[in-house]
Formats: C-alpha cells, sequence, structure tokens
C-alpha cells in the first residue's frame, strides 16, 4: 500500500479500536456478537430476491440509540482521516495508461489498461488517493478498447459514478475484480465538475453523454449490448438513457449501487456534498437545492424530473434491474427509495438480508465486500440462491474479516 494509503488505513483503525470500545460499552454489551445481534435483527422477512411472486424486501427498523451512533464513526473517519490527505504531497504515480479519446465530451483519459495480467483489488482508501493523485484517471483494467468480449461475458460492462463521484475515486475494486475475470469494462466520466466532483449537470444531458458512450463500446467491442453498473445518481441516470433516449435494446442489465432511483430529501443530498467534503477537503457551494448543481435538484424526492421518470413504473420490458441498497445508507434517504416497483424484471436487495453484520453507508458501499460478491453475481450467474461472505463491515472502515 502506498503512504498515502498506509497513513489512512492507520488512522481509520485507531479509530475503530477507540469507538468499538465507546460502542460497546454504550450497549452494555460483552460481546461483539450480541451487540451486534441486538441492533442488526430483521423486524420481518418476507419472500425471496426477486420482484414478482415472493419478493424479497425485508424492512428493518432502524435502532434509536445506534444509528447516531454510526454517523458520529462515520463524520468522525470522514474528517480525521480525510483530512490527513489533504496535508501530504501529491505523489507520482508510473502505473502504464493508455488514454482513450471518446469524441462524446465524455472524459475517459487517462484509461488505464495494465499489462499485469491479475489486477490489484483497491479499497476506498486507493480511491481516496486517486481522487486526489488523478482525479481525471479511470480505474484499473477499463478501457481496453482492443477488448474482446467472450462467450462467459457476452456483454461489455459500463461503469458510471455518482454525484459528486469519479470514476477514479468508485471504481478501484470492482473494475480490477471484472476485469480479472475476464470482462470488457469500460468508465467514463460526465456531468461536468469542479475540481475532483463529477456529475452535477442536468442528468438528461449526462444521459445522452452515455448513449454516446455506449454507441462507441459496442462499435469497439461488436456486441449487442452492455451491462451497466452505477452508483447512486449512476444506477438512476442510465434509467433516462433507456426509457428515453431509446436505449433498452442496447442495454441488457442495470444494476445500482444505492441508486437513486425514488431521489432523497433535502438532508440526503447535504450529507453527500458534507461526506465528500470532509473526504477530500474541498469547500463546497451550499444552501436551498435551487443553489446547487443541477443534478442534486433533479434527485430531491418528488422532483419533476423523477415524477416523470418513474411514470408507469420506470422501467423498460427486456432490460434487467438489479438495485443493491444499504438500510443504513445516510445520502439516498429514506433508503427504501433506492428500490423500484416490484416487477418480474426487478431485483432489490437490501444488504442487511444477506449480512446482518454490514454497517456500509453511501460512499463506502461501492467498497464493500457483500456489495461486490452481489455484483459479481448479478453480472455472472445471478443465482437467486447465491449467498455472499458475510463479515462485519464499518461504515468507510470496510470489511473486518469474515464471521
Amino acid at each position: 500500500m502506498t503512504t498515502l494509503g498506509a497513513k489512512f488505513g492507520r488512522c481509520r483503525d485507531d479509530i475503530f479500536r477507540t469507538a468499538t470500545t465507546k460502542l460497546l460499552a454504550d450497549q452494555k454489551s460483552t460481546t461483539r456478537a450480541s451487540f451486534l445481534s441486538e441492533v442488526s435483527a430483521p423486524d420481518k422477512v418476507e419472500g425471496h430476491k426477486f420482484g414478482g411472486t415472493g419478493d424479497k424486501r425485508r424492512h428493518f427498523s432502524k435502532s434509536a440509540s445506534f444509528i447516531p451512533l454510526l454517523g458520529g464513526l462515520l463524520s468522525l473517519i470522514l474528517t480525521a482521516c480525510g483530512s490527513a490527505f489533504n496535508t501530504q504531497p501529491v505523489p507520482t504515480t508510473t502505473s502504464t495508461t493508455v488514454a482513450a479519446s471518446s469524441g462524446s465530451g465524455a472524459n475517459t483519459s487517462g484509461s488505464s489498461v495494465s499489462t499485469s495480467s491479475s489486477l490489484p483489488v483497491g479499497n476506498v482508501a486507493t480511491g481516496l488517493e486517486q481522487d486526489l493523485v488523478n482525479p481525471s484517471g479511470m480505474p484499473p483494467g477499463s478501457n481496453n478498447w482492443s477488448c474482446v468480449p467472450s462467450a462467459q461475458h457476452p456483454y461489455p460492462v459500463i461503469l458510471v459514478h455518482g454525484t459528486m463521484g469519479s470514476e477514479a475515486f468508485t471504481w478501484q475494486a470492482l473494475s480490477p475484480m471484472l476485469t480479472n475475470a475476464g470482462y470488457c469494462v469500460y468508465a467514463f466520466d460526465y456531468g461536468g465538475n469542479i475540481g475532483p466532483f463529477y456529475g452535477l449537470g442536468d442528468v438528461a444531458a449526462s444521459a445522452q453523454t452515455l448513449a454516446t458512450f455506449v454507441t462507441k463500446v459496442l462499435a469497439s467491442t461488436g456486441a449487442g449490448q452492455v451491462d451497466i453498473v452505477g452508483h447512486s445518481q449512476g444506477g438512476m441516470m442510465p434509467r433516462y438513457y433507456i426509457q428515453d433516449l431509446a436505449g433498452a435494446s442496447k442495454v441488457h442489465m442495470l444494476v445500482g449501487i444505492a441508486p437513486s432511483n425514488e431521489g432523497t430529501t433535502l438532508d440526503g443530498i447535504v450529507s453527500l456534498g458534507d461526506d465528500f467534503s470532509k473526504l477530500l477537503g474541498v469547500p463546497l457551494v451550499t444552501g436551498v437545492t435551487s443553489q446547487l448543481p443541477a443534478s442534486f435538484g433533479e434527485q430531491e424526492q418528488g422532483s419533476s424530473f423523477l415524477t416523470a421518470l418513474n411514470k408507469g413504473g420506470g422501467t423498460s420490458p427486456g432490460v434487467s434491474y438489479v438495485n443493491i441498497e444499504s438500510k443504513y445508507d445516510e445520502v439516498i434517504t429514506p433508503y427504501t427509495n433506492a428500490f423500484l416497483p416490484t416487477a418480474s424484471n426487478v431485483q432489490n436487495i437490501t444488504l442487511q438480508d444477506d449480512c446482518a453484520t454490514d454497517f456500509t453507508e453511501h460512499i463506502g458501499i461501492v467498497y464493500d465486500p457483500v456489495t461486490l460478491g452481489l455484483v459479481m453475481n448479478a453480472l455472472g450467474a445471478n443465482d437467486p440462491n447465491y449467498k455472499p461472505p458475510c463479515s462485519l463491515v464499518l461504515p468507510v472502515i470496510g470489511s473486518l474479516g469474515n464471521i
């Protein structure tokens, strides 16, 4: 791990040791297991993962005492460990890259195509470092324009970051995982940017950028359709492309990780800006949504944009939709706004259904091992009985090992 990544790891681990002692003491629990079982037990269980008959949407009650503690821990890590990066000199990078111009208004510069047979899989520290060192760079393994899809993985995978995100930060784990598994992987930034923050512009315009990029990927690979994996706005925006820009015939599956399908409250929008500002130490404009970038207001619950997008269920026949969300999401509020209405081509998955000790939130979810396992399953065998390895996963900190 690089110096920046190691520093973040030490800071994170120090905070975890202190916070764990406090969490256990506050809950009057003598063992980690009994504490976790107390705060994470589901209220009720209904059916299966797939939509239609027996849709798997378990509902949980948030512990009034535990959620503030998680929020406090998240804020502490973002502030203390994120600021640690801001005081460090920017190192040089020696990774081999292949520049690719999309010709579409999309940023695909610095596309990283490794000559290694097995790419290392990053974590949130890797993402933070890359966002500071090379915010316009692309994740490892992406944008290999000579890649030919195999019979086992016939659909190229396009990765789409969220609001205020970037490909450099978001996909340091999933992109190399997919590349190592034999997929053709592609990435681009969209929606304009303020410093390292992308995805700020009008959602419809961003969907047009996606449309152009899909056309380029299909022409390059010879494939008939693509799979799309998106985080936050990146899980919602492609639906506009599918429904309103004639993209349905070109998309096989859309996997949304904490997607803003039904939008979020103003508190959730403010939380997103606050989280990223703490992580990278970059001040952001604050105020009501009318004073924020276009994509913020369009993702507010009940906006005219989302009302039109979700009319009639918000899905298209022939496209499969998989939505993965954490009940501890502090940005998509309530967390069930990530889900789409029950249908035969819709899967709505709450992480805690598969791993009750997964406390990941909106930013950390793209590095969450349970989420990554579910994404790989959806793009691959799509086995309804798949169970990802379960571990203790804390906000931003990530996995502490299988249990």
